[in-house]
């Protein structure tokens, strides 16, 4: 059983090493899930009492949403930067300085709960974001304030639904205990952001 699992292992990471689809680019966040499911199914040798992979101590699906959380929050982050020197609205700068700060500690603190339950979380962010940072990367002056504007809009909004719909199903308590404590800082940044967006119309 301990090989087939290391067996098993070895097959996936090699399976996302490759990608999908012919993309040569590993895409960060798959590479965490994969992982996440090989701990997932891991199973006791009895004979050596060692796992083939340390299993995660919480469920598939609370590690599943932990790699979304710290995708989305990374994602957050990098687009946040770009506004930091390329915007020129001022609300929009200060509220981007404000998203790279509560983003980036929120993303410590979920690494550091990730790391207690033996979760992966993704390196770096997944290929559609580093294609939504890159799309943001190519844009300038006013184009660039209301890409950004509308990507932080859109995005709060998924966020907003996904915690709020992880504070009722994630079983593990210390995790939910994160997601209860982090919403209400992200209705405030959607809060936010939908006044500078209505202002800019």
């Amino acid at each position: 059983m301990k090989k087939l699992n290391v067996l098993l292992l070895t097959a996936a990471t090699a399976w996302m090493l490759q990608g999908c689809g012919g993309n040569s680019q590993k895409d960060s966040k798959a590479v965490a899930d994969s992982a996440n499911m090989a701990k997932d199914s891991a199973t006791v040798d009895t004979s050596t009492t060692k796992a083939a992979s340390p299993a995660m101590t919480v469920s598939a699906d609370d590690a599943k949403f932990a790699t979304m959380a710290a995708n989305g929050g990374m994602t957050e982050v990098e687009l946040s930067k770009l506004a930091e020197t390329k915007a020129t609205n001022a609300q929009i700068k200060t509220f981007a300085a404000m998203m790279v700060k509560d983003h980036t500690m929120a993303g410590n603190q979920l690494m550091s709960l990730a790391k207690s339950k033996n979760i992966t979380l993704p390196a770096g962010i997944d290929n559609d974001s580093q294609k939504k940072v890159s799309d943001l990367n190519g844009k300038s002056g006013a184009d660039f304030d209301k890409a950004y504007v509308n990507a932080m809009l859109d995005d709060h909004k998924k966020a907003v639904d996904a915690f709020e719909d992880a504070s009722k199903n994630l079983k593990d308590p210390d995790l939910k205990g994160f997601v209860d404590k982090t919403l209400p800082t992200i209705k405030m940044h959607l809060n936010l952001i939908q006044k500078i967006h209505d202002q800019m119309k």
